[in-house]
């Protein structure tokens, strides 16, 4: 937290919002009390009210944002149990509660809908990820797997240009970028590989 509005408030590191709350109905009773002093004491009064205001109300904001941000992980690390549990239901469950859906979020929609097969759509997720997250290496790989699989598998589908996944043939643009033939299984378990150490790691930044 913010250690100068700490110390406004006479509070230290590990400070909650009860701690806050309280130093600040301190503070304020105190220099409501001295603004009708004469002199340096009275105005010094005053203008530490706001002083004390403005620590109070960034200091609160700043532990209500620390308690979502925590809220999350504890959520994201929740689906990532349960997709290694293999409890893809419940996963999607909990990913529908989150009201923030950023870059990690659309990783592990990715991850659920490959799970269901959904593969089309694990793309679209993957391609939403990295473009949140830009400078994300085990998105842009991900990704790359999983359209080294779709190629492979749109080239030896039945007529070699029937379509495998919905809106996905061999001679889709999005495919063509990629490139690379692989043993399907092979390049599945490598893309199922990597998901599984990205929900190892706490962190899938």
């Amino acid at each position: 937290m913010n250690k100068k509005n700490l110390e406004i408030l006479g509070l230290g590191e590990g400070a909650t919002k009860q701690d806050v709350k309280s130093a600040y109905e301190t503070l304020r009773a105190k220099y409501l009390e001295e603004r009708f002093m004469d002199g340096e004491v009275g105005n010094n009064a005053a203008k530490m009210l706001s002083v004390i205001e403005q620590a109070y109300n960034d200091l609160m904001n700043e532990l209500s944002e620390n308690a979502a941000a925590e809220d999350s992980e504890s959520s994201f690390l929740k689906v990532e149990e349960l997709i290694k549990s293999g409890d893809i239901h419940e996963a999607q469950r909990v990913l529908d509660s989150f009201n923030e859906r950023g870059g990690r979020w659309h990783y592990l929609q990715s991850v659920v809908f490959y799970r269901k097969n959904w593969v089309n759509e694990s793309k679209k997720q993957l391609e939403i990820a990295i473009q949140l997250e830009p400078d994300n290496e085990k998105y842009k790989e991900t990704y790359k797997k999983l359209n080294d699989k779709i190629n492979y598998d749109a080239q030896n589908s039945a007529g070699g240009n029937q379509t495998v996944y919905q809106g996905q043939t061999v001679n889709s643009a999005d495919n063509d970028q990629m490139g690379g033939n692989f043993c399907a299984n092979c390049i599945e378990c490598c893309y199922l590989n990597l998901c599984i150490n990205c929900l190892c790691n706490a962190c899938c930044r």
